[in-house]
């Protein structure tokens, strides 16, 4: 078997690249603060998130490709090629459903960033199977190292991004993700050889590199357009929490002093269509961190909330609240039904459609002596 000489031309290696960070970061930011959102709002963030990573993912591939320099001249089937690009788009979706409707953990982290991980490795092979009047082959180092890069990138980059949704921690994530889809694409380059096949066998039709071009300066205009889009307000400041309520004196012989100051009861803030709501703690069954925000869960509804989960912990201490997780505080007095799990356990509300509350190993104690067991 004879191997063909092929050679990159270095400009478009270096726009690969910049594509796949690009795309990295501009995917990460369409998928910040969703919890704020209503979930048809929410679906259409992550459906524009997935379509950023996952056609970023293809067009980082196909420019790279455009700049490999055969001796022969080679095409692309457009029905193969079309089917990769979905294929991202859809599996870094899937990713992206799990981190947002799911409860977020360690486990749900690392399948979201190994299925992305999947996704590059899916599309990466796929494209290439499209190939046409030459023929792709692969060592099995050069597999073995594209997916331990794959998977070990993506679960970093998803750790970092969603570990705390902040400016830093996105741009980190970017870097990984960017490294990744990058490493995917030149590491399994390095280890594939290409022999030239005398006939066509395509399963679509075939169009050159010129034709592949203009779907790639298309996909690539997108993603630069919409990396303006989110990067403009990128760094605007965070809006301000919700003000703790004032009282207003009925009149003016009422109005308190120094000497007489008004009790106001504990009231925690939500936010809701923009309408500030102040729910009664006593009302409250528990309270989920969400980045720097929280999701305060009454037994009817779940609401937003603009503290974080340290401020709320520290108003609701007193107030008989417990943190039975680092991501949870839980009004004992709700709790109907508890659980031992081996080393932890979990808490159950009257409601069925509330989600029960895990507890840690660490939290076990303090939340037997709150429920008297």
């Amino acid at each position: 078997m004879e191997f063909l000489d092929f050679s990159h031309n270095a400009a478009l290696v270096i726009a690969s690249i910049v594509v796949a960070f690009i795309a990295g970061f501009t995917g990460l930011t369409l998928s910040k603060d969703l919890s704020k959102q209503s979930v048809l709002r929410r679906k259409a963030s992550i459906a524009m998130s997935a379509v950023a990573l996952g056609g970023g993912i293809w067009s980082m591939h196909f420019v790279a490709m455009l700049g490999i320099q055969m001796p022969i001249l080679f095409y692309y089937d457009a029905a193969i090629t079309l089917a990769s690009a979905l294929l991202a788009i859809l599996i870094v979706g899937t990713a992206l459903l799990l981190l947002h409707f799911r409860e977020r953990t360690p486990f749900t982290l690392s399948a979201a960033g190994a299925l992305v991980g999947f996704g590059i490795l899916a599309m990466h092979y796929v494209g290439m199977a499209g190939l046409q009047l030459c023929r792709a082959v692969y060592t099995p180092s050069g597999i073995l190292v594209a997916v331990v890069s794959a998977v070990v990138l993506c679960i970093a980059a998803f750790w970092i991004a969603y570990g705390q949704r902040t400016n830093r921690s996105i741009l980190l994530g970017t870097l990984c993700f960017g490294a990744a889809v990058s490493a995917v694409h030149f590491a399994a380059m390095a280890g594939t050889n290409f022999v030239a096949v005398p006939t066509l066998n395509e399963f679509g039709p075939v169009m050159s590199n010129e034709t592949l071009a203009m779907g790639v300066i298309l996909s690539s205009f997108v993603i630069f357009g919409a990396f303006l889009w989110m990067g403009v307000t990128f760094l605007d400041p965070v809006t301000p929490q919700a003000a703790e309520p004032s009282v207003v004196s009925a009149s003016p012989s009422k109005v308190p002093t120094m000497s007489a100051p008004v009790q106001i009861a504990l009231r925690i803030p939500c936010e809701r269509n923009g309408v500030t709501q102040l729910i009664d703690p006593a009302q409250v069954a528990f309270v989920r961190a969400e980045g720097h925000y929280t999701n305060v869960y009454t037994l009817k509804e779940q609401h937003f909330c603009a503290w974080p989960i340290t401020e709320a912990f520290k108003r609701l201490d007193r107030v008989g609240f417990i943190k039975t997780h680092r991501s949870y505080l839980v009004n004992p007095k709700l709790v109907e039904h508890f659980e031992r799990l081996k080393d932890n356990g979990v808490c159950r509300f009257g409601d069925a459609k509330l989600p029960s509350v895990p507890v840690s190993r660490s939290n076990l104690k303090l939340v037997h002596d709150a429920l008297g067991l």
